[in-house]
């Protein structure tokens, strides 16, 4: 998303994206998924394990382009030279949706937390997370544009990508280390 930001490509429709599917993640964990991965275990290890497979693989690839410099795209009037919108839309999906991690974190840590409340104040949980997704997505998609001087610089894009491909290991580890000690 921050790139999509950056390069001022079909942000609104990304952010849109990325905060219904935080939103129906989070309805499903308070309502009652989140509950359900808790009674399977070796589901949520399977997960974990995936989870922890697609973070170093994606740290990986971002350590890989610190390699590399090469600077943010655009054209005149703030528009990328990227994606179509179905193109972005569609890497979107598949990286919120095919990333196990946002399963664990959304569905199960932040589901549980729903389900835990009393009946009747679930959906005020659900509307006031699903609240903060818009927040923070928006923001991220959005404030990005604020960046873009200083990702003109291709040192800043090997910093940030240093900083994702560590912090991506960091989380793969964190999930291992789950499984191995029984979460």
């Amino acid at each position: 998303m921050l790139r999509q930001g950056l390069r001022r490509e079909h942000v609104g429709s990304i952010v849109a994206f990325c905060a219904m599917a935080d939103a129906v993640l989070i309805t499903a964990g308070a309502m009652g998924m989140a509950q359900a991965l808790g009674q399977s275990p070796g589901l949520t290890r399977a997960l974990a394990l995936a989870g922890a497979a697609f973070l170093a693989f994606y740290g990986f690839q971002a350590l890989r382009r610190t390699r590399h410099l090469y600077q943010l795209q655009t054209v005149e009037g703030g528009m990328g030279v990227g994606f179509s919108r179905s193109a972005a839309l569609a890497q979107a999906a598949a990286f919120t949706l095919l990333t196990p991690h946002v399963y664990l974190d959304t569905v199960l840590l932040v589901g549980t937390i729903g389900a835990q409340q009393p009946a009747q104040l679930r959906w005020w949980f659900v509307l006031g997370a699903s609240t903060a997704s818009i927040c923070w997505f928006g923001i991220l998609g959005f404030g990005a544009r604020w960046l873009a001087p200083w990702f003109a610089q291709p040192r800043a894009w090997q910093g940030l990508d240093g900083l994702i491909g560590l912090t991506m290991w960091v989380l793969a580890a964190v999930l291992v280390r789950h499984v191995v000690n029984g979460f």
